[in-house]
């Protein structure tokens, strides 16, 4: 074995060093920071940033393209009050173009996926049978028909959990407003302004429902419609608790206090089942990929030497 120069030695380390720093560097641009981004909004402002030019010109140039397909899919009367688009403000998907590119995207993959599929059997000259086709037509047409459910359904809860997850911290800021002695839709409002630094999509509901007490909608009209376009649980009950308190005269301050316990409490409770799950789902990768490999380093020698030994035993006999 040939011993290895200092200049082999040396040109290994600078390509390990570069790999390496190749890799750090992708994996850091990639990764989401929540401290950067806070970072970021606090240089540039608390206002919220503007959509960009050509991102909406390309939303509503799929849309156009998908206008005709979706056409095909959108219902014609009962949108306005469909569970359907109760689901899509909910999701924050609240543009007259989003059903569009819904509907068209679900016809588009619907009948495209069987098609492409369809091309590329006949096109590769294989063999099969007339039953396996049909059904993996009819699987595709329906896998591509209900992907955009399962979009949907992914954005619904990630925006459902940033809610859930920053609501404690407005309902403490919101307490803190109104034993300040702030009434409370001026208080709704100075959150508003204030929790955008820790969540975008409940900023944005607080101010729709500061905009709905300024064109003169009551108390209780805008909270409903507040629970309503979250469609969170903790939301809701906290709409209740504040309709009932303006009803009978309570305390607004110390319900918001002891609510916010509640939600805190709650989302305490939720972290340490997160917590308690994870020695369930270890068990898995443990024993697919790291009790063979104990096994084989443990077990290995003796099996080895067994088999070398029995044939040596059972042959002298």
């Amino acid at each position: 074995m040939t011993s290895l120069t200092w200049v082999q030695v040396g040109f290994l380390a600078l390509v390990f060093v570069s790999a390496g720093g190749l890799v750090l560097g992708v994996f850091d641009l990639l990764r989401r920071s929540e401290a950067r981004d806070r970072l970021q909004r606090l240089i540039g402002g608390n206002a919220a940033p503007a959509p960009e030019p050509a991102r909406t010109a390309w939303v509503e140039t799929v849309a156009k393209l998908a206008k005709p397909l979706a056409k095909l899919s959108i219902p014609e009367e009962g949108w306005e009050e469909s569970g359907l688009r109760r689901r899509f403000m909910q999701a924050g998907l609240r543009t007259e173009s989003a059903p569009v590119v819904y509907y068209g995207l679900k016809t588009a993959l619907g009948f495209g996926l069987p098609v492409i599929a369809w091309m590329v059997v006949s096109t590769s000259g294989s063999n099969w049978a007339p039953d396996t086709l049909v059904v993996l037509l009819v699987m595709l047409l329906c896998a591509g028909f209900y992907a955009p459910n399962l979009l949907l359904e992914r954005l619904l809860k990630k925006r459902k959990l940033e809610i859930f997850e920053g609501f404690p911290d407005a309902i403490d800021l919101l307490t803190i407003c109104v034993e300040a002695g702030l009434s409370l839709e001026a208080g709704i409002a100075r959150v508003a302004q204030e929790i955008r630094l820790k969540s975008e999509a409940l900023a944005d509901e607080l101010q729709l429902v500061s905009l709905e007490f300024r064109a003169g909608a009551t108390k209780e009209r805008a909270l409903r419609n507040f629970a309503l376009r979250t469609g969170v649980e903790d939301v809701d009950t906290l709409v209740a608790m504040l309709i009932q308190s303006e009803k009978f005269g309570t305390s607004v301050g110390d319900s918001l206090r002891i609510h916010s316990d509640m939600l805190r409490t709650k989302r305490m409770q939720r972290a340490e089942e997160a917590a308690a799950r994870i020695a369930v789902k270890l068990v898995i990768p443990l024993v697919i990929c790291i009790f063979p490999s104990i096994l084989i380093v443990v077990a290995g020698p003796a099996i080895i030497s067994i088999s070398k030994t029995l044939p040596l035993i059972f042959g002298g006999r």
